[in-house]
């Protein structure tokens, strides 16, 4: 019997690589847009003052962005999926354990999303008047669960080229202009100067602000070259995602604040629905709020290919797919966000090194099985989570994400070996 091709470990064929920079711009726009983000930015204030706000929104996307771009740049040199990546910097026996981790927190930001797009459908039904019965997010939660399967169905390149790009992101878009044009209104009828010229309460310092802005983009490092893998050279994708997810992540920052200020309220989907139009607009964002689902289970069945290639990546997505709809049915996913944001701490000191290592190498794919264990690698990866927890708990007024990513960046590019990484 004919062993098994493990297709996340080995480069995509040219003739599989069809996204232009547009496809990757629509994908990542897209991908960037989304509930959780707007109510992140909401957090930034009333500690920063609006203009202090939005300043971090800008230059923390536009970081943010410029990594992933990097690491999508890195993935589509190599045509190597992102557990490529790993084997290729950690070696091939020690990358199973960050990849089986990513598997768990895609598992887990699944589960959470499908919660968040229950509670929309829930929320969406009762200001409608069309709710039910007590039952009615028991049946949002299969409902969107089994869109997800669908979706995992079929082809994933199709999905980004001729839905996400030519209806599904104008759609988006309408409904986010709609809603900054809405709450843009409220804060000119408030008062513009008072809303532009408002202090901050000094809750949080520009630093802490500017880590909780890059967490978002920083998130999605461990699966942007799942995606960027299927892209025709490295410097379309590098442009394009790098455009599009900082658009998102400063426009739904923003709205966030925005949001925040004009309309206080515990919850932002109700904030949402009490703009005129809001119905509409967030029945859009949360359709939206599905490719951000699928993204991670993409992804998630990507990871788990690379572990077991007996399996196909459609299998491994409707398995997971099904796992996380039962998942969300009996969890209380609000109380689990910490644990999630916790767990997603241990890749930004992983793709610190992944960056070190693997910017400016040629040949990266001759070295995903070169070696079972890169122990530099691997020491510097747990001394970055070791450094991301102290910062947290002993200066937290300097971030933890950027200058975590900084010193594991600097000691693995420091520890680089000469002769190649083959070496190493």
């Amino acid at each position: 019997m004919a062993l098994q091709l493990n297709t996340a470990l080995t480069p995509l064929p040219q003739t599989d690589r069809l996204f232009g920079w547009r496809d990757h711009a629509a994908l990542w726009l897209s991908l960037g847009v989304g509930l959780l983000v707007m109510q992140i930015g909401a957090y930034l204030v009333p500690a920063l003052g609006t203009q202090a706000a939005f300043t971090v929104i800008v230059v923390g996307s536009v970081l943010g962005a410029g990594l992933l771009a990097w690491t999508a740049k890195i993935g589509c040199d190599s045509g190597l999926s992102s557990a490529g990546l790993m084997h290729a910097t950690y070696g091939s026996h020690f990358a199973r354990l960050p990849v089986v981790l990513n598997i768990v927190q895609l598992i887990g930001w699944t589960t959470f999303e499908l919660v968040v797009m229950r509670d929309g459908t829930v929320a969406i039904a009762r200001q409608s008047g069309s709710f039910i019965d007590a039952y009615w997010p028991v049946l949002a939660t299969l409902l969107w669960g089994g869109v997800l399967i669908a979706l995992l169905s079929g082809s994933m390149v199709k999905l980004v080229r001729k839905f996400i790009g030519r209806f599904g992101l104008p759609l988006v878009i309408a409904s986010l202009v709609w809603l900054t044009w809405q709450f843009v209104g409220r804060a000119h009828a408030q008062g513009w100067d008072a809303f532009w010229d408002r202090p901050g309460n000094g809750g949080m310092s520009t630093l802490s602000a500017l880590d909780l802005v890059i967490a978002m983009p920083v998130s999605w490092l461990p699966l942007v070259a799942d995606f960027a893998r299927h892209g025709r050279d490295g410097k379309s994708a590098l442009r394009g995602t790098w455009l599009g997810y900082a658009i998102a992540n400063t426009w739904c920052y923003s709205l966030g604040v925005l949001i925040a200020l004009t309309t206080p309220s515990t919850d932002l989907v109700s904030a949402l629905l009490l703009a005129q139009g809001g119905l509409i607009a967030l029945g859009l964002i949360l359709i939206d709020e599905v490719d951000n689902a699928y993204g991670d289970l993409y992804s998630g069945s990507v990871a788990g290919h690379s572990l077991r290639p007996a399996w196909s990546l459609r299998r491994w997505g409707i398995v997971l797919a099904v796992l996380c709809t039962a998942l969300a049915l009996v969890l209380p996913m609000h109380s689990l966000e910490p644990f999630l944001l916790m767990l997603s701490s241990v890749f930004v000191p992983l793709y610190g090194v992944i960056l070190a290592r693997l910017s400016g190498t040629e040949n990266i794919a001759t070295m995903v099985d070169a070696k079972k264990v890169r122990l530099s690698a691997v020491v510097i990866w747990l001394l970055g989570i070791v450094t991301y927890h102290l910062c947290a708990k002993l200066a937290p007024e300097w971030g933890a994400a950027l200058p975590t990513l900084a010193l594991t960046f600097l000691l693995a590019r420091l520890t680089r070996p000469r002769t190649g990484l083959q070496t190493g």
